[in-house]
């Protein structure tokens, strides 16, 4: 199978050899060109076409947030991970409705690009411009990651098999323990829902419920991985 091309974008010289090497230590991925800002990225794109571009936020001259923006205004067929400090939702949102294929924190670990950047080689080898897919296709794509979530023959009332894998692989990606409302922002439900949910997990076994008492109020349940 051929090389993945990437087009790097990191105005850091240390992260971006860092980067680079995470890149390149991924089976059949090419880091092919760097730049230190957006304008020269987007020439760089422009030029060298690569498959993927792994770009940063923050940055002189034209930040990430604008290259993706123009990325997209100019039709560039490409596809963008995010590795960037910015951690705000607005920021967040913004690149996500923008296309962007994954979202990485700095900082970060190698397993964690190494994550975002098998699932981009599964996706690039399934879908193709020329090509169609079916919905398993997708499906084994997209959900992959959350098919082993056990689930009983029969769910109560009212669950569906869908979003409780999609709120079991929600509090799996999580390192401090969430509240029912913040579970339900994260997946876009609504509170009493995911607290349904979240109390099947339980009840599962998959997850497990930590009290957590404050100085005023009352005590908050909080939900994690089962250890």
């Amino acid at each position: 199978m051929s090389e993945i091309k990437v087009l790097l974008i990191e105005d850091d010289p240390m992260v971006l050899e860092i980067n680079k090497a995470f890149i390149e230590k991924v089976k059949r991925f090419k880091v092919i060109d760097t730049a230190s800002n957006g304008t020269e990225g987007l020439k760089r794109i422009r030029k060298h076409k690569p498959d993927l571009v792994v770009l940063d936020i923050y940055m002189p001259e034209q930040d990430g947030i604008e290259t993706l923006q123009q990325i997209r205004a100019e039709k560039i067929q490409v596809d963008v991970i995010i590795i960037t400090a910015a951690n705000d939702l607005e920021t967040i949102r913004s690149m996500m409705q923008n296309g962007a294929f994954d979202y990485i924190i700095k900082p970060f670990t190698f397993e964690r690009i190494e994550k975002a950047l098998n699932k981009y080689r599964t996706y690039h080898s399934t879908v193709s411009p020329s090509g169609t897919v079916t919905q398993k296709d997708l499906d084994n794509l997209f959900y992959s990651e959350i098919r082993d979530v056990p689930v009983t023959a029969e769910l109560p009332k009212g669950l569906n098999e869908l979003t409780l894998k999609q709120i079991a692989s929600f509090i799996k990606s999580q390192i401090e323990a969430k509240s029912a409302e913040e579970v339900a922002e994260g997946i876009g439900i609504a509170r009493v829902t995911a607290r349904r949910y979240l109390e099947y997990l339980v009840k599962n076994g998959t997850i497990q419920m930590d009290i957590q008492y404050g100085t005023v109020g009352r005590p908050v349940n909080r939900y994690l991985l089962k250890k």
